[in-house]
């Protein structure tokens, strides 16, 4: 088994950061998720993007909290820099119109969630539905991954009204807002 040489290593926060770095929070994708302004007007943008073959490729990323990760994309879309570096896509100049086009696929699978409860549906079915309308297959992993995503979204829609919950014969139904 290879393993890696023990190192010093010190997890980062605003008091300890190197002298001219900035720390930007980037809520939505996962759980404390930050990126790094550096002196020289490069901002390293972690995980809160994806590049457009990423977003056709996986049709449907992991999110922690649906509503967060849209106001992270919005601010996102508003940020200047000399380069904008994120993980799963192409270092850029101008990151507006990735940062939109994220946030559009999120609008679409909200809105596709949405059609799904037009008739009070199930968690099951509505995740059944994910699947089949973006040609996924079903693994135990992706079960895990896209469910989890799958409820924030439930719950992101819950929150701004544009669903209900409902119990029925015990089991918990999502239907149209009120």
């Amino acid at each position: 088994m290879t393993m890696a040489q023990p190192s010093n290593v010190q997890p980062l926060h605003e008091q300890n950061l190197p002298e001219g770095w900035e720390m930007i929070p980037l809520p939505g994708h996962s759980f404390d998720m930050v990126g790094f302004r550096t002196p020289d007007d490069v901002v390293y943008l972690a995980d809160c993007l994806s590049g457009e073959a990423t977003l056709e490729k996986y049709r449907i990323g992991f999110l922690a909290d649906a509503g967060a990760y849209l106001q992270t994309l919005e601010m996102v879309k508003q940020l200047k820099a000399k380069w904008f570096v994120p993980s799963h896509a192409d270092a850029a100049e101008e990151i507006a119109e990735l940062a939109q086009l994220n946030i559009d696929t999120v609008n679409e699978i909200a809105d596709r969630i949405a059609s799904f409860c037009s008739m009070p549906a199930s968690f099951e079915q509505i995740l059944k539905r994910l699947f089949e309308d973006y040609g996924l297959t079903m693994t135990f992993e992706q079960h895990a991954l896209i469910g989890s995503t799958a409820r924030t979204y439930l719950s992101w829609l819950t929150k701004t009204g544009r669903l209900q919950m409902q119990l029925e014969d015990n089991t918990l139904l999502w239907g149209p807002g009120a």
